[in-house]
């Protein structure tokens, strides 16, 4: 379908094209085996500027567009997910800064982040807190002109790996999700420090990492806003994340449709191709479709976003929710059309499908968009 993509959109997606189909398809399956974090692949999207999609040109970006975010995120995603969300992950834990962080803030951390010379990640989940963030254990205590951060985060993409981290602790127990704050962390601070490293289903290519904080002292110039608004950082943050989570899934849906269509031509069977068989032809029918339709919410909500439209979360997690089981669906399909051979490493199909599970898992479950989309119609309907 034509989306109308703008000059400069076309230019993103066929650069962002040209990188997956020349520097990562052809490494994606080693990395999926060496767990390896794929910096050669990124200082080639470093070298590209695609790191300054999402970042203003006053901080050396090319002006925040969450679509053109989007645009190359799925392109990536196309050829492998693990990197692709390397990149996007990136974005996550910049996104914070971008939108809550002072002047002097933006001055230190953004230009790095938008040429790649620096990556960031963004640090929220916890053993005992994902969805539930009011359950943080992690502590910020003021101390003079610092802040002592203790605990435990997990299940951080990039971990490890970044320099820059954008971090949600509690400041205020007593007051649940209220006293939570955000602050940025530099990777090298004393008494941050990193625990186990995760060995995953799928995504193998990226770091999922512990971020352990022991009387980790931060000077406050480092809170981001003000005490007590780290929910709001977060569910902020997440708004314009989402369709980023979306853009991966509906890339990885792509990439396994195209190979499920060019392997179906190729394979014979009763002396003819698969893609002859009616019941072939409308498994690649019904794909295509659910691709498409992912695709369209995922480019809508990126457009809402980048014009301004400022309550966007209901759309987000509609997008991020629809897009992500289509992924699942389309890539197990493919898994399927290739039979046997869908289930061998040899054969790209099932790392596809791997890679797609956690898209309906991170940046919130589909459980908990389900909550979302269904709550904000709840008090539409109220209005």
């Amino acid at each position: 379908m034509d989306y109308l993509l703008t000059d400069e959109q076309k230019m993103v997606q066929e650069l962002a094209r040209k990188i997956a189909r020349e520097k990562i398809k052809p490494v994606a399956a080693k990395y999926d085996v060496s767990e390896e974090f794929p910096w050669p692949e990124l200082k080639v999207i470093a070298d590209s500027d695609l790191f300054g999609l999402f970042i203003p040109e006053e901080y050396q970006g090319m002006g925040v567009s969450v679509l053109n975010l989007c645009l190359a995120t799925e392109e990536l995603a196309r050829a492998c997910g693990g990197i692709a969300v390397c990149y996007a992950a990136s974005a996550l834990g910049t996104f914070p800064i971008l939108l809550f962080g002072n002047d002097e803030q933006k001055k230190k951390y953004l230009p790095d982040l938008a040429k790649g010379k620096k990556i960031a990640a963004f640090g929220l989940t916890e053993p005992e807190a994902g969805s539930d963030v009011a359950a943080i254990k992690t502590t910020a205590r003021k101390d003079g002109d610092h802040y002592i951060l203790n605990g435990t985060k997990h299940f951080i993409t990039n971990g490890g790996e970044a320099q820059v981290y954008t971090v949600v602790a509690m400041t205020n127990k007593s007051k649940g999700p209220r006293g939570a704050s955000a602050f940025i962390v530099d990777k090298g601070t004393p008494g941050f420090t990193f625990g186990k490293k995760e060995e995953k289903l799928g995504i193998r290519a990226s770091a999922t990492q512990e971020l352990i904080f022991t009387d980790c002292k931060i000077p406050k110039e480092n809170l981001l806003f003000k005490e007590g608004m780290g929910f709001i950082v977060t569910m902020k943050t997440f708004d314009m994340s989402r369709p980023g989570v979306a853009a991966q899934a509906v890339g990885i849906a792509q990439g396994a449709l195209d190979e499920a269509v060019k392997y179906s031509k190729q394979r014979h069977q009763f002396g003819r191709s698969i893609s002859s068989f009616q019941g072939i032809q409308w498994m690649l029918a019904d794909m295509a479709t659910q691709v498409e339709a992912a695709r369209a919410l995922v480019y809508s909500c990126a457009r809402m976003i980048d014009v301004g439209i400022k309550d966007v979360g209901k759309d987000s997690a509609i997008a991020k929710l629809f897009a992500s089981d289509v992924a699942m669906k389309v890539t197990t399909d493919a898994v399927q059309i290739f039979g046997g051979y869908g289930y061998m490493k040899e054969y790209p199909a099932e790392k596809y499908m791997r890679d797609a599970k956690i898209t309906q898992i991170y940046e919130g479950t589909n459980q908990i968009q389900r909550n979302i989309i269904a709550l904000q119609l709840i008090k539409e309907m109220v209005k």
